[in-house]
């Protein structure tokens, strides 16, 4: 994988990954920004929910579960002092679909956080506490 990350001024940079897609990163107006995208701190937090959002629906996708939705909600917590690295990261998963069994929900989110999420994986390793859990809505 590669990335190119681009300074655009003041505190914006443009991201541009190897698959071509790009990303503004800003800071906020009191870091010298003009808050035109997303904080590199909340791009951690959008690359770990997709990431185990995409195991999730593909697991379940696989196991022939017939799912229309899943979002998960990421709320995570900082330390105090510089580095103000992550202390805490909790995701929770709103899937939806019609007759979700949940114990293949459960195992779908175990799965990720477990064994395929390199993301959060990653994370847990250097010692941020991550936690999951999950909600299933049925739909019509």
């Amino acid at each position: 994988m590669r990335a190119t990350v681009d300074w655009q001024g003041k505190a914006c940079f443009s991201g541009r990954a190897g698959s071509g897609h790009r990303i503004v990163m800003d800071g906020p107006p009191e870091a010298g920004g003009e808050n035109r995208g997303v904080r590199p701190m909340e791009m951690l937090l959008l690359g770990v929910g997709g990431c185990s959002s995409f195991d999730v629906v593909h697991i379940l996708r696989k196991g022939r579960q017939e799912v229309s939705g899943c979002r998960v909600e990421v709320d995570a917590q900082r330390a105090e002092s510089e580095p103000k690295v992550f202390t805490r990261i909790h995701l929770h998963f709103v899937v939806s679909g019609r007759k979700l069994q949940q114990v293949r929900v459960e195992k779908a989110v175990a799965l990720s956080a477990e064994k395929y999420c390199s993301a959060s994986i990653m994370l847990g390793r250097g010692g941020v506490e991550i936690s999951h859990s999950f909600e299933i809505v049925e739909t019509a």
